[in-house]
């Protein structure tokens, strides 16, 4: 019988996983660099989304502040008309408050408009640790406000399709 080959190098009396050029070339050594190489481009491709959401939600978020400044303009202007008319029929007295209250609106609305979102977001979260009760009972409010301007909307869109039937 031939004398066997070894299957060790000549002098090693183990093999190192990765160490010689046949691991290589049958690629069981480069798994692990082909691994680290595909977790670094998907960990890229993860923080390239996350900047483009936050840059987009900055976006939308002040669009949202210029829409709701613009909003409390149009409230302000109308409490002023509103006490102005007041102020013709009832006298001054009267419409001192309304005069206040349109103060305070176009105010409240300066305010927005001078502070960034970061601001505003920090300005909101310190709110609600100073008076968590207030806080839950002002989104508690607003949420049944949305609840009953979806609801309009969608009984207006169904009584609009209805009408649009009944003409057909």
């Amino acid at each position: 019988m031939p004398p066997r080959k070894s299957a060790l190098p000549e002098g090693t009396d183990h093999i190192v996983r990765g160490a010689s050029a046949e691991d290589e070339a049958t690629g069981t050594g480069g798994f692990a660099s082909t691994k680290d190489r595909l977790v670094g481009q998907v960990r890229d491709q993860v923080f390239s989304l996350r900047d483009q959401a936050g840059t987009r939600a900055r976006s939308f978020a002040d669009d949202g502040k210029a829409r709701a400044t613009s909003i409390l303009d149009d409230v302000s202007d109308v409490i002023d008309e509103a006490a102005q008319a007041v102020e013709r029929k009832f006298g001054t007295d009267y419409a001192d408050y309304a005069h206040r209250a349109s103060g305070a609106v176009s105010g409240f609305a300066d305010n927005i408009r001078g502070k960034s979102v970061d601001d505003l977001i920090d300005d909101t979260r310190d709110f609600v640790r100073k008076s968590p009760g207030i806080a839950i009972g002002i989104a508690a409010v607003a949420g049944f406000m949305l609840v009953r301007l979806i609801k309009t909307g969608l009984d207006g869109a169904s009584t609009g399709r209805e009408a649009a039937n009944d003409g057909a």
